[in-house]
């Protein structure tokens, strides 16, 4: 692997003495030619929003795996070889090695934006090939190295290297769909912390031990190589710690974890912050500029673990989205700019005057782009109103162009010098030996413009309208972009003429995650808001539909018709009037019906249990910590008939809970559905809804905190669209406070009213019917006729009080007790009637959620009736009985 006769710089290899002997000057150019390309991709990337759905991914990915990643591969064993004062890596190796991790980062930008697993996977191989044969480089070259007090360092690099490896485990994970929607927010943070915390942090805080002291022309401390060794212990180790909780979804783990990284990046910027300043720095620019990375980086790790200190993996993964401008712009990118603009003079320079004159390039106009660039971050992090992103992104690239054009002058500078050195008998070997790093700058370059232009959507402007436009079919390719929103997709219709190549750019916008499946063709994984992806359809020979996965979304409209025109389709209509896709019927029950509909006449099951409706009293504490866990359950519904719904704590309607004014209600909703996300609402609590009310996916919870500051009978349900779906299949409950001074009663029921549907939950024959509003039975407590069968029961003048919620989805409830007069009427949190009125009610009246109770005694022993004074409603099941006895 090492040769003293690749390199004429290494003088028959003598060890070196200098950093410049690391390396030639013509590979130096070579490789911050490639990490300039990289960068400004990225640019590219980041200002293609619109016509780029996957644009700040991979901007992003761009500016990390291809320019910072190229940086720190060059950089570091650059710095391991003078700090171990270790022979130099034959250079042919080390082309190839830096052309792998290349190569590895094009077949991974280029899988994932078109789709292609087999190719990411390639690329993630090759990436983590390269960067393993790095790593054992860096190992190898402490073997038998002179060494000196900067060699720990190097094991900052060791590290980081290692942290990429992993880093690119769980992207391929992510990338390809592998880690399931359970695993997804603990290894989302995972990869992003091993990548931007290790593969990035950890060289950077080994490279300043050194960089900082030499950039101020100061002589290192005595005590910095211990602490180098110390702050590699803290921030490796915690990091190590983290990646695994988060990996494994224990934020208790994680969180300590961060806080050892975050100990370690304190004790560094302190030693920093100490180190004596006797005369004006080597480059006033590169100091100022890493000594702000280093305090962004401080601030966003500080911020990290308050984020996972307080909040559950799912909400820590989307609000760390704010610290990615802190972390990707504030510290990598400006630790970028702060080097190159100390090291590119020392490594391309021939000479004193040459060194100066390139560093007065790069410094010109240092501290307005100084204050620009922070000042953009600053934008870019803060929860600023609009414009302020947008002003921040502008100041971010103003910056960052600026420095890109003067590094490429004095690498154009430099590179002429190179050239007429040649031209005069120099270094004609060090010329002859670029090819390799030439050959993968230009190679990484093409392929990613490449990449850019083909999926750029031209000619079909990604715009709500794909009507077809394409001409003759065969030979034509066509890109369209759909979006996912709002439980639609648009356009619901595209055309094509027969023979068209088409690709579907496919974005998600809603809050909800969701797929889309090609009839017969290919799908997407679940993706979550602001994923993309690019779906090859291919070519297209006649008519087939797309649609969401998800139970119920395709019902609910969530479909698209691509149509073949002028061609040969032959499906004809695939409007989506069946029930393609789902089994006939109604497979979510038994078969216990008649043609007429359900028999209430029936028995239900050996071991059936009607629902208490006895409501409990409120508990003496004045917080309610509650856990909803949502799920799929199969719950006899009526006599004989077994329906899967869908319920909060197992049941529909969910448990009901009961408070007084001033109560506080802490509901932890769990998401033990296997297939969708969740939410929930409740009408008692007065809150901005933006994050208790969300969705979560499988696998996530969230804590949904209320005070209860009205009386009333309140709804809760599911806030999940479509939310006539999830309430008309089992997600609602209710919340009653009591009322100042309520007196008690010898009896308190709590009945929910609401609709039952028959059916497959989420197919087109059960939406049909909610849509319509033609439910199969009207239900109390989630069961048809069970209070029917199994009465409630009370004595001879006991005051009996009964609490009603009507739940819906879209029917209300006119509640009567035949036999009785109501004395007292309380709806909507006010009393209409009161017992020493002389008046008296026979219905409480209640619009679809809404709610209230009535008081009443019976006079005499016997059986009255209580039902839902709608008789189409009371007849089909809507009813029960109150047992009066003496």
């Amino acid at each position: 692997m090492y040769s003293k006769n690749d390199d004429p710089a290494a003088g028959g290899g003598r060890p070196p003495s200098r950093f410049k002997a690391s390396g030639l000057r013509s590979r130096h150019l070579a490789a911050h030619a490639l990490v300039a390309a990289w960068a400004v991709l990225a640019l590219l990337a980041a200002t293609a929003q619109q016509d780029l759905p996957v644009a700040r991914w991979l901007a992003i990915h761009l500016f990390l795996l291809g320019a910072a990643t190229t940086a720190i591969v060059v950089w570091s064993e650059h710095f391991a070889v003078a700090m171990l004062h270790a022979r130099l890596p034959d250079r042919r190796w080390s082309n190839a090695r830096l052309a792998g991790v290349n190569l590895g980062v094009v077949g991974v930008l280029t899988g994932v934006w078109s789709d292609l697993p087999v190719l990411t996977g390639t690329g993630c191989a090759l990436l983590i090939t390269a960067m393993t044969a790095h790593l054992v480089v860096l190992i190898r070259m402490g073997r038998g190295a002179l060494g000196g007090r900067l060699a720990p360092i190097a094991d900052y690099y060791r590290a980081a290297a290692a942290a990429l490896v992993l880093g690119a485990v769980l992207g391929w994970l992510l990338a390809t769909g592998k880690a399931g929607p359970h695993h997804y927010s603990g290894l989302k943070l995972a990869h992003v912390h091993i990548t931007l915390l290790g593969w990035i942090g950890l060289p950077v805080l080994g490279t300043l031990f050194m960089l900082w002291p030499t950039v101020l022309g100061v002589r290192m401390a005595e005590h910095t190589t211990r602490m180098a060794r110390w702050v590699l212990a803290l921030t490796g180790g915690g990091l190590l710690t983290a990646v695994a909780g988060l990996s494994a979804g224990l934020r208790a783990v994680a969180v300590p974890g961060v806080a050892l990284y975050a100990a370690g990046v304190g004790a560094t910027a302190y030693l920093f912050a100490r180190t004596p300043r006797r005369r004006p720095a080597v480059s006033a620019a590169a100091a100022w500029l890493l000594g702000a990375a280093m305090g962004w980086l401080l601030v966003g790790v500080v911020v990290d673990l308050v984020l996972l200190s307080v909040r559950p993996l799912a909400e820590a993964r989307d609000a760390f989205g704010a610290l990615v401008p802190v972390l990707l712009v504030g510290l990598v990118a400006q630790v970028l700019i702060g080097a190159l603009t100390y090291l590119l003079p020392i490594v391309l320079a021939s000479g004193p005057k040459e060194r100066a004159s390139l560093r007065a390039v790069l410094e010109r106009g240092w501290v307005p782009r100084l204050v620009v660039l922070n000042l953009g971050v600053a934008l870019l992090a803060l929860p600023l109103p609009d414009p302020a992103g947008t002003v921040g992104t502008v100041l971010v690239g103003v910056a960052g162009a600026a420095f890109l054009a003067l590094a490429v002058r004095v690498m154009i500078r430099s590179g002429r010098g190179l050239f007429q050195g040649v031209l005069h008998g120099g270094d004609k070997a060090g010329v002859s030996r670029r090819p390799v790093v030439w050959g993968t700058a230009a190679g990484a370059v093409v392929t990613v413009l490449a990449v850019l232009v083909a999926n750029s959507g031209g000619g079909t402007g990604g715009g709500t309208s794909a009507s077809g436009t394409g001409g003759p079919g065969a030979g034509t390719t066509r890109t369209v972009a759909v979006t996912l929103a709002d439980m639609r997709i648009r356009p619901g219709r595209i055309e094509v003429p027969a023979g068209t190549t088409l690709r579907l750019k496919v974005t998600n916008t809603d809050s909800q995650r969701h797929d889309l499946k090609v009839e017969d063709g290919p799908a997407t994984p679940m993706l979550a808001k602001g994923e993309s992806l690019t779906l090859d359809v291919g070519q297209v020979t006649e008519s087939r539909e797309a649609w969401c996965t998800l139970p119920g979304h395709r019902a609910a409209g969530m479909s698209m018709d691509i149509v073949v025109t002028g061609g040969t389709g032959s499906s004809g209509d695939t409007s989506a009037s069946g029930d393609t896709g789902h089994a006939s019927g109604h497979d979510g029950h038994s078969t216990t019906t008649t043609s007429g509909g359900l028999d209430l006449s029936a028995d239900f099951s050996a071991g059936w249990k009607p629902r208490d409706a006895d409501l409990t009293p409120a508990p003496g504490a004045t917080v309610h910590k509650v856990e909803l866990h949502a799920a799929h359950t199969t719950v006899e519904v009526a006599p004989g008939v077994k329906q899967t719904m869908w319920t909060f704590g197992g049941s529909a309607p969910g448990p009901t809970l009961h408070g007084k004014i001033g109560d506080v209600f802490e509901i932890t909703l769990v998401n033990d559905d296997q297939g969708m996300g969740h939410g929930i609402d409740f009408h008692a609590g007065s809150l901005a809804p933006d994050r208790p009310m969300r969705t979560i996916q499988p696998g996530e919870r969230l804590v949904y905190r209320f005070r209860a500051e009205r009386a009333g009978a309140w709804l809760y349900h599911c806030s999940t669209a479509p939310m006539l779906q999830h309430m008309g299949n089992g997600m609602y409950g209710a919340v009653v406070i009591d009322p100042p001074g309520l007196k008690k009663v010898d009896h308190e029921y709590v009945l929910v009213s609401s609709s039952l549907y028959l059916g497959t939950p989420g197919s087109t024959a059960q939406v049909a019917k909610m849509n319509n509003g033609t439910p199969d039975a009207w239900v109390f407590n989630g069961i048809a006729s069970q209070y029917a069968k199994r009465p409630l029961k009370t004595r001879t003048g006991e005051r009996a009080r009964f609490w009603v919620v009507a739940a819906g989805p879209s029917d209300g409830i006119a509640f009567h007790i035949v036999g009785t007069v109501f004395d007292t009427v309380y709806k909507e949190g006010a009393y209409l009637l009161k017992p020493d009125q002389p008046g008296g009610a026979q219905v409480l009246d209640l619009s679809a959620a809404q709610g209230g109770f009535v008081e009443t005694t019976f006079p005499e022993a016997g059986h009255y009736s209580f039902v839902d004074h709608d008789m189409r409603h009371a007849q089909a099941g809507a009813h029960g009985t109150v047992e009066v006895s003496d």
